[in-house]
């Protein structure tokens, strides 16, 4: 097996440090304010993700343009909706194409982590299915949240509660990958 290679730290800080940067502004500025910081903070994150890797990665850039679009219309229609409805698109969307892609054949996952992992089609059709619905469940919980919570709440739970639950999620589908994982090949050379 291989080992998994863990997140860089600058990678991990251009990935968490929006969320962060939205979660202290909030603090001090609200929910218009703490919008208005946090949607140059992900610019800005994936600016420095492209001039590292000479890249754009999917799911970052991906977004950056729905944290743009519903982070600018909360800031120029002084509505609060937009950017509380900004993770239930975005986690839908995720879930959607997730699973919309089975019915094409396609498996999105597999181009995301198969650098990381070599896993069995049938790993692979799994890991799918659980990320797709996993992703819908966190797009239907932002909404419960944001409806039936206070503000305060709902940021908190935004930045804290969703990230430990990715956290979990993804350690929780460790004995699948490895259930699933290709045995190495020997080489020619081992044969002989």
């Amino acid at each position: 097996m291989n080992p998994m290679p863990g997140p860089s730290p600058l990678r991990l800080a251009l990935d968490l440090g929006p969320l962060l940067i939205f979660f202290v502004a909030y603090q001090y500025l609200g929910i218009y304010g703490a919008t208005a910081v946090f949607v140059p903070a992900v610019v800005i994150a994936l600016a420095i993700g492209y001039l590292r890797e000479r890249k754009l990665s999917p799911m970052p850039t991906f977004t950056a343009v729905i944290v743009v679009v519903f982070g600018g219309l909360t800031i120029l229609l002084k509505n609060d909706a937009f950017i509380k409805l900004k993770p239930t698109i975005l986690y839908g969307l995720f879930g959607s194409a997730l699973l919309g892609g089975l019915a094409f054949n396609q498996l999105f996952i597999k181009r995301l982590f198969g650098t990381v992992f070599d896993l069995t089609e049938v790993g692979w059709r799994k890991l799918t299915w659980r990320w797709g619905a996993f992703f819908l469940c966190l797009a239907v919980l932002n909404v419960v949240v944001w409806r039936n919570f206070s503000e305060a709440f709902w940021v908190f739970f935004h930045v804290w509660a969703f990230m430990a639950f990715v956290f979990l999620f993804a350690l929780a589908q460790t004995p699948l990958v490895l259930k699933h994982e290709n045995s190495p090949q020997p080489d020619a050379d081992s044969k002989s």
